[in-house]
């Protein structure tokens, strides 16, 4: 592990120990919510990844579900979320954290000064294991805190529960119960980029630029961060069965990352794009989508293509597509002839 690396790890780890007990006292006390009195509303994730944002937008579905006329503010770091809440009408501001605090702290006290300037109804911490999103939730003045976490001794019994996506909302369900809102049953928001049609059109005057229109579309994506990121060997194999088994009656397009590399040495088509909502417009109008756990892959769920995501570790369960014949695919346990088969399923349904 680098020296930054594990500056890092040590950082988060003090902060972690001195937020973990912010908000538990309160936490099984919840005072009743009056659904028409919610007119402002904060959710906490000060993260500027891609995916992370991307995986919240279940939660701002359900908040704008539940308290339709309010206006949510965004809390993150980075500066990907004004354009993955783009087109969420509900959302209002989107508040940064400075990527880097102890180099902008004019920046970063301003920001803490802003969130506790508003007059929030309701402030919402995505993940508990976040120090500056408790921290967030904390500093607000909103009369109704929910800091991520459940009750001591209090469990949730859903067979989905481990997703990242799904257990914020799954506990802030659980938070309104207790506050005498009414709960809800049906299944977790989709991840969603609210595309308009005019965005998939023009996604589709790229595609179609590309590769024979007339044809089924099968994009592939080769590249991810860290131990995510298969080699180019797999990626050959893969990639050499892929040709075989569909290259006469489909087509094979890659997505290239931002990095601009090809794991397959550029062999298929590609596209290449910096526009975080023109490759999701892209994305829309393919047929399956196969790629490592990244942003990309779940920014190819966001755009509601069916999306097969490729998993070497433990957290499948906690990333893996979901929705619109999406399914993540253990690599340890299955081999290339799984993925074809996956692929087909996908390609015939």
């Amino acid at each position: 592990m680098s020296n930054k690396k594990k500056v890092n790890a040590f950082r988060r780890s003090l902060m972690q120990n001195l937020t973990k007990n912010v908000g538990n006292s309160g936490v099984g006390n919840v005072e009743s919510i009056d659904k028409s009195k919610i007119k402002k509303v904060l959710i906490c994730r000060p993260n500027g990844r891609l995916g992370n944002m991307l995986l919240i937008t279940p939660l701002v579905q359900e908040v704008t579900e539940t308290f339709p006329d309010c206006k949510i503010d965004v809390f993150v770091k980075g500066f990907v979320a004004p354009i993955v809440f783009e087109k969420y009408d509900n959302v209002d501001k989107i508040i940064h954290l400075p990527k880097k605090p102890f180099k902008e702290l004019v920046k970063y006290f301003k920001v803490w000064t802003l969130i506790r300037k508003q007059n929030y109804d309701i402030a919402i911490n995505v993940d508990q294991n976040s120090s500056s999103g408790r921290l967030g939730v904390k500093f607000s003045t909103a009369k109704h805190k929910f800091f991520g976490n459940l009750p001591e001794g209090v469990t949730l019994e859903h067979e989905d529960y481990e997703h990242i996506a799904k257990y914020p909302v799954y506990n802030f369900r659980h938070f309104l119960n207790q506050a005498g809102v009414e709960g809800k049953n049906e299944p977790v928001a989709l991840l969603d980029l609210k595309l308009t049609e005019t965005e998939i059109s023009n996604g589709k005057n790229i595609l179609d630029k590309i590769i024979d229109p007339n044809k089924k579309t099968i994009a592939i994506f080769t590249f991810a961060t860290g131990e995510k990121c298969y080699s180019v060997s797999w990626w050959d194999e893969f990639y050499t069965a892929l040709k075989k088994e569909f290259s006469d009656d489909y087509n094979i397009v890659e997505v290239l990352p931002v990095e601009n590399v090809s794991q397959i040495n550029f062999e298929a088509p590609t596209f290449y794009s910096k526009d975080v909502r023109e490759i999701g417009s892209f994305l829309a109008n393919v047929d399956v989508f196969v790629g490592a756990d990244s942003g990309i892959m779940h920014l190819s769920s966001a755009s509601k293509t069916p999306t097969l995501g490729l998993f070497s570790g433990a957290n499948m369960k906690k990333y893996e597509p979901y929705g619109n014949g999406s399914e993540g695919l253990d690599t340890n346990k299955l081999g290339v002839p799984d993925f074809i088969k996956a692929i087909h399923k996908v390609l015939n349904n």
